[in-house]
């Protein structure tokens, strides 16, 4: 989740941006905008999921300019939102996104945009690492400020200055927040970096991790240890007309890097193709010894680009190479066949019909992995992709740049090693179903194979085999997953990992969301048939709605949402609203392993002078896949803030009933009571000056508000806060200083602190409250420090509730009209009763203001 903020304290209106660096394979589940202006909630604009086709329907349009562009960059897409604030104004953003980390060489790696546009006074980010297996190794590198590949060694290099790391056997948080003076000295203009961790887990099992939760499993087979299989590599280069001067320049050091990189035990040759198809051995693969390397590294440097570009021809001499007449499939010789193959364009002379092309090369490549690189823009991604994933393999970019050269090495590391072949997980006995792939042509080392899939209800033990092929043999293993026990128990260890195992159901269950809606994607790209093809995109639209993903068959709209909103259809499905205590991981049944927390913080940009806002990221724990963990998706109920006036909604009038309670210093107002659900909220007011000409009335804030909830364990939780610090008193007793991120969870009651801005407190997974912390750098002799109160999910509250808050549950009906007021019409409103001396001085509906006494106010909420 990346949450930004941003403060105009100018006169005048000033646009701010909020832009946030995608991983291209992520899913946005969540985006969120609230406006406050003089510390009052004002807007709240939430997503709305919808099919591509509806984009238009249904984008908001209110008073500030708003605007989503969303673009490409390598494998990042960008996604901004330009929105004018106005004068006095704060914007808060908040989006979620998910995606599943691979891993790659070894490791995993999480790339974190820190790009503000300007110096920040409070940057700060966390992640947060869970592994039930064990961290074998966790590295933050140098501060990346460009996006080009490298071929410096990084291994010994400091990490940022002000990060810290603190590890255990099973657990990690890294913490990093630069001072302004820091990020100065890395740039007048502030930082535009990316910042990275490293790490990679303990896995001893060979059949994997495999967790199963609630109906759902996944499955995370990366054995270590295995003997590489010798290969029979094809390269086929492109050298027509267009690969002219950088491109084939960079496309022979990389040749040059490879062929010295080949162990003696594979087999190789080279293909050169524009019109003409030249091969350097004719009909074999040769052993790869220094003689027959240096030979080929020759061959290399003489080519020449030139001509046109036969695609068709180049894949059937490439098959005649890996499939000769004369092979043996003797398996004690058994080699990897693989195709590498690059071009910078399309098919341009000989066959050019695509279809027909990827028909010849699935008829004639037979058991070989195709693996293409498409060269630059102009190359044609599309067929190389269709033509992966028709012959076992993967289409990768090589983008134009100065490092394309250790673009093409760095491809080729990945696939240099194959430890098993034919890899096939089952799941025995008709136990699981709707799995997704779980056939798959190779296994290299350093990667990972995942599957998901559902199982049937009330099963015990989850039966799993894996087959497969290694150097000499058809190996076979099985085991047995106990469902029952398929609980993890976050480690006791710090730092901070006892919630890291929580939510991992979800997390699980969105996992098989996500796999399902990829394969449906690719199968679509992959048919031919348009009524297959439309069965298809329906298939993934309807995942993606359900599931609130924002994928190529939906979009992400923003709308104010309607209190009164009718239930969704199932094209415009309800989102989700992450809380707090969903800060998902990746855990196990035995025996576990979790892939990579994360949560991506990137800085809001903000068009200057306006104030820098806080930008943060909460604390996300380790999952492979990047999940909301925080989240400020408000459907305002009711609110307090300020010299405290209360907004109660009244749905039924479209109608906001809102009043002001004339306290004393000292004096504790019970703002809710719920006696079913055992929860209480208190508030103490402290005194403020009063305002000129209106000396005789008091003003109020709020300085310290306690919740307190029975929640049914070993005893009840106690929750005060104070504008210094959150003190959670239960089974123990902590303390979260406000100036800091941290989060605390007990008996099911989770609290999270979002340094100097907020604290989320989740009682229920429908009961959930807000508290901000107000702080005035400059303040005028009115204001103070104080706390605001929000109730951003009360559905869970009883109908027995009572309080200041809980008139909404207390309706006794009369009638409002003023005869001074013909044009307003007749409102039914509510006629409460509190406990102790406070009465309603003032409400106001309709725009218009009732009671004993008129007084000017800050500006109440517009109804949500």
């Amino acid at each position: 989740t990346v949450q930004s903020s941003v403060w105009n304290q100018l006169a005048i209106t000033k646009e701010a941006a909020f832009e946030v660096d995608l991983p291209s394979s992520a899913f946005i589940s969540n985006f969120t905008i609230i406006c406050f202006i003089y510390n009052v909630m004002l807007h709240v604009f939430k997503h709305r999921f919808q099919e591509e086709t509806e984009i238009q329907s249904n984008i908001v349009s209110l008073s500030f300019s708003f605007a989503l562009r969303r673009s490409r960059e390598r494998e990042i897409e960008k996604f901004r939102v330009a929105v004018s604030v106005p004068s006095g104004a704060r914007m808060f953003f908040s989006l979620s996104y998910e995606e599943l980390l691979p891993r790659r060489l070894g490791r995993y790696e999480l790339s974190l945009g820190l790009r503000p546009g300007q110096p920040v006074q409070n940057l700060t980010l966390d992640v947060s690492i869970t592994e039930r297996t064990g961290i074998s190794f966790i590295k933050v590198l140098p501060l990346k400020t460009s996006r080009l590949l490298s071929n410096t060694a990084q291994g010994d290099a400091d990490a940022p200055a002000s990060t810290h790391v603190e590890r255990s056997a099973s657990c990690a948080r890294v913490h990093y927040s630069p001072s302004l003076q820091q990020q100065n000295s890395i740039s007048s203009k502030g930082l535009n970096a990316d910042f990275i961790i490293q790490y990679d887990v303990d896995l001893r099992d060979l059949m994997g991790e495999i967790q199963v939760y609630d109906g759902y499993f996944v499955h995370y087979f990366a054995p270590r240890g295995l003997p590489v299989v010798p290969k029979d590599v094809i390269f086929v280069i492109d050298v027509s007309g267009s690969m002219i001067g950088t491109k084939i320049k960079q496309t022979k050091q990389a040749m040059s890097t490879i062929l010295g990189d080949l162990r003696e035990g594979d087999h190789f040759n080279i293909i050169t193709f524009s019109d003409k198809v030249h091969t350097w051995k004719k009909g074999r693969t040769v052993r790869a010894t220094r003689q027959n390397v240096r030979d080929a590294k020759d061959f290399v440097k003489r080519i020449i680009a030139e001509g046109w570009t036969n695609i068709n021809a180049a894949l059937l001499s490439a098959a005649q190479l890996v499939n000769p007449p004369s092979s043996s499939n003797q398996l004690s010789f058994r080699r990897v066949p693989l195709v590498i193959f690059l071009t910078d364009g399309e098919a341009t002379i000989g066959v050019t019909a695509g279809d027909t092309i990827l028909s010849n090369a699935k008829k004639a490549l037979g058991s070989a992995s195709l693996f293409g690189l498409a060269f630059g823009d102009d190359a044609d991604f599309l067929l190389l992709k269709r033509l992966a994933l028709d012959n076992r393999g993967v289409a990768r970019m090589v983008y134009e740049d100065a490092d394309a050269a250790l673009q093409l090495k760095g491809f080729y590391d990945e696939v240099a090693s194959p430890l098993l072949s034919d890899i096939q997980l089952s799941y025995l006995d008709d136990q699981a179903f709707d799995i997704t792939r779980s056939l798959f042509p190779n296994y290299f080392q350093g990667s990972e194979l995942v599957v998901t899939g559902r199982v049937k209800p009330g099963l015990k033990d989850l039966k799993v085999s894996v087959s497969a092929t290694d150097t000499k043999q058809r190996v076979k293993l099985e085991n047995d997953v106990f469902v029952s026990s398929a609980k993890g128990n976050a480690s006791a260890e710090s730092p901070n990992c006892s919630a890291g195992l929580e939510g991992i159901s979800s997390f699980v269950h969105r996992l098989w969301a996500y796999f399902t809606i990829k394969e449906l994607l690719l199968a679509k790209l992959n048919a031919t048939d348009p009524a297959t093809q439309r069965l298809l995109a329906e298939k993934a639209t309807n995942l993606s709605l359900k599931y609130n993903f924002v994928t190529p068959v939906t979009s992400l709209v923003v709308v104010k949402p309607d209190a009164d909103e009718p239930a969704q259809t199932p094209t415009t499905a309800k989102p989700t609203t992450p809380t707090p205590s969903q800060n998902e991981s990746k855990t196990a049944s035995p025996p576990p392993a979790a892939k990579v927390p994360t949560s991506l913080l990137n800085a809001l940009k903000t068009a200057s002078p306006p104030a820098p806002g806080k930008v943060s990221t909460p604390q996300p724990n380790a999952l492979k896949t990047t999940t909301p963990s925080t989240t400020t998706t408000m459907l305002t109920f009711t609110t307090i803030d300020g010299d405290p006036h209360f907004v109660v909604q009244l749905p039924k009038v479209h109608q906001n009933l809102c009043f002001t309670v004339d306290g004393r210093a000292n004096d504790v107002l019970r703002l809710l009571e719920d006696p079913e659900r055992g929860i209480i909220v208190d508030g103490h007011l402290m005194g403020a000056p009063s305002k000129h000409g209106v000396e005789d009335r008091p003003r109020t804030y709020f300085d310290q508000l306690t919740i307190s909830s029975a929640t049914g364990g070993s005893g009840d939780i106690t929750i005060t806060l104070s504008l210094d610090a959150v003190v959670v008193e239960g089974e123990g007793r902590d303390i979260l200083p406000i100036n800091q991120q941290g989060s605390v969870k007990r008996q099911g009651v989770m609290v999270s602190v979002d340094n100097h801005q907020s604290c989320w407190v989740e009682l229920a997974k429908d009961v959930r409250f807000l508290v901000l912390f107000h702080h005035y750098k400059h303040p005028s002799y009115l204001q103070m420090a104080h706390l605001g109160f929000y109730i951003t999910d009360g559905r869970g509250l009883s109908a027995s509730t009572q309080g200041l808050l809980g008139i909404i549950k207390m309706m006794s009906k009369i009638s409002i009209y003023s005869k001074n007021l013909p044009n307003l019409p007749l409102i039914h409103t509510t006629l409460c009763t509190f406990p102790g001396n406070f009465t309603i001085k003032r409400v106001q509906m309709g725009g218009n203001w009732f009671g004993s006494s008129w007084v000017q106010t800050r500006g109440w909420p517009s109804a949500v």
